[in-house]
């Protein structure tokens, strides 16, 4: 089914069906909206886009950017609305209101807004570029209001009787509560705060006196101001709502999921919901795809391990593994690789336990251990499905372990992780299994140990030089660092006073050889692999991690935890 924007523009003459589903294609491999697609490809210009669109749906498109316009009709949404969905009031009486808009609005946002704006709702259109300028001139800052907004709100929920006095026992009083204006407001707040974030995870934790909210952003978790915790059993029962889950099952576990556009970007959260002795805990994991950049050239890596692990994956058959404790970035690291090596020639499956990315071309296969589909069971499957490449989401057992192994042996490559501490522990962990040791160096090819360590944020990074304590602690001389400055951030609004914004890989890169074959046959231990690959060529992760302090991209703090 071709994206409505594509269907429209089919209808009006500007493309066929079949260039219809390229622009579909490029604009997931290049992780844009087909909207962005076809104006960057200039298919269309914005301006005719816009009027196909108005035109489609009964409507009109207009001049944003030359209007004038009058507070009171500026006050006719919250500010939280018009960032959230990217919208901006143009008209409004007491009984409906006029958006404009940029994008086609899913039905199911309409009701949405419908709903929580209790007017009836039409939409208009208009440049993409002025709605999001006047949403900024008339709303202010998006960190600071959406802030700001969060903990008005959370604290004015305690003053709504009927959201505070929910009876946990009493499902109807609960459900009433959860579909209340005040707790869709809140719950979308929290939700846009932590995608404009870029936060990986959000947890909502109750406690006895008690109520927290926390987004974990490049690996570590920041408070935020939550409300009473009266308010948390309807809060939470309106993230099972959206789930799909059971809001009055609350003695066992729960997994769900979200499906929802946030500030024009489809976002998918992963939803667990785990019983504890004050109610149930929430971690929203966070899947925003429009974030993440799968491309290798991106992942950070350095430019003599790029070059051998472009040569290895090219190899007919053999496996390669990405080692890292969770949330290293593991799974983005072989996504890259596979978009790299995802030709029409080749068939590519993978088998996760749950899948991550949705990347056209490969064949994708959740792994459900409550249905029976575990991961040896899908690898037996896919030897008969005639794959060139198979990633596994992980390698736990010896089953599985044989079983990638055979499939090396019989002419397939085969991507998969392990957790260990470093490239070299991948070997010993195979062996632990009580995999012969023969069968692994005859199969295996490359070993990539990585971690993500905090960048210095660039808007308030400062040079210093380093004490001898300093240099000490990370091995360094003054001849070492050759004069050069070390850096830190100092804190400032753009990274909430913590000195750090976003992330990058410190690595190293496990290339087995022939002398490595040798000491994996003779069950060499950890030490001895990592030394004998470090007198052939190979950079260690707290070496890499030095090198980045270096060239100013982070602190010793963080090499140091890291690595």
């Amino acid at each position: 089914m071709l994206d409505p924007i594509l269907q429209i523009l089919v209808q009006n003459g500007y493309l066929d069906e079949d260039g219809a589903k390229d622009v579909e294609d490029l604009a997931k491999t290049e992780s844009k909206t087909v909207r962005q697609q076809v104006i960057d490809s200039e298919i269309v210009t914005e301006d005719d886009l816009l009027a196909c669109m108005a035109a489609d749906q009964n409507t009109e498109a207009i001049d944003l950017g030359s209007m004038t316009l009058d507070q009171d009709v500026v006050s006719a949404i919250p500010a939280s609305t018009a960032r959230m969905y990217n919208v901006f009031p143009v008209a409004a009486d007491d009984s409906s209101v006029t958006l404009a808009t940029f994008d086609l609005v899913d039905p199911r946002i309409s009701d949405e807004m419908l709903f929580t704006l209790s007017k009836e709702v039409r939409f208009v259109f208009a440049r993409e570029k002025d709605v999001m300028d006047r949403i900024s001139q008339y709303y202010g800052d998006a960190n600071e209001s959406v802030a700001d907004m969060i903990k008005s709100l959370g604290e004015g929920l305690g003053d709504d009787d009927s959201v505070a006095g929910a009876n946990v026992n009493d499902i109807a009083s609960l459900e009433n509560a959860a579909n209340s204006n005040a707790i869709i407001k809140f719950v979308n707040l929290v939700l846009y705060q932590g995608v404009v974030d870029r936060a990986a995870d959000i947890h909502i934790e109750p406690f006895e006196n008690d109520f927290k909210i926390r987004y974990r952003v490049d690996g570590a978790l920041y408070e935020m101001k939550a409300p009473d915790v009266k308010m948390a059993p309807a809060i939470i029962s309106r993230i099972k709502i959206l789930a799909n889950l059971n809001i009055s099952e609350r003695r066992i576990p729960q997994d769900g999921r979200i499906a929802l556009t946030v500030a024009g970007r489809p976002v998918d959260l992963r939803v667990s919901c785990l019983p504890t002795a004050h109610g149930e805990s929430v971690v929203m994991r966070i899947l925003d795809q429009s974030a993440t950049s799968l491309d290798l050239e991106n992942v950070g890596l350095p430019e003599d391990v790029y070059e051998q692990i472009t040569m290895d994956i090219e190899k007919p058959n053999g496996i390669f593994i990405v080692t890292g404790p969770t949330g290293s970035g593991k799974t983005t690291t072989l996504y890259s690789i596979l978009r790299r090596i995802n030709q029409i020639d080749t068939k590519l499956l993978t088998a996760e336990e749950p899948v991550e990315y949705n990347v056209d071309g490969i064949v994708q296969v959740p792994i459900d251990p409550k249905a029976g589909n575990t991961f040896a069971k899908v690898l037996r499957a896919f030897l008969r499905q005639d794959p060139d490449v198979m990633m596994i989401g992980e390698i736990r057992d010896l089953e599985t372990a044989e079983i990638a192994i055979q499939a090396a042996l019989t002419g397939h490559f085969v991507f998969s992780t392990l957790h260990t501490n470093d490239a070299a522990g991948a070997v010993t962990r195979f062996v632990d299994m009580n995999v012969a040791p023969y069968l692994l160096s005859s199969t295996l090819e490359g070993v990539l140990g990585q971690r993500l360590v905090r960048t210095c944020c660039a808007e308030c990074k400062v040079p210093y030089e380093p004490d001898d304590e300093q240099l000490e602690r990370i091995e360094l001389t003054r001849d070492d660092i050759g004069g050069r400055p070390f850096y830190y951030g100092q804190g400032c609004k753009t990274c909430n006073g913590t000195g750090y914004k976003g992330r990058k890989a410190v690595v190293e890169y496990l290339r087995i050889s022939n002398p490595l074959r040798e000491l994996i046959n003779s069950r060499a231990p950890t030490l001895i692999l990592r030394e004998k690959a470090r007198e052939l060529g190979m950079r260690t992760m707290r070496e890499h991690g030095i090198q980045s302090i270096l060239d100013g991209y982070t602190t010793v703090d963080e090499v140091l935890r890291y690595t």
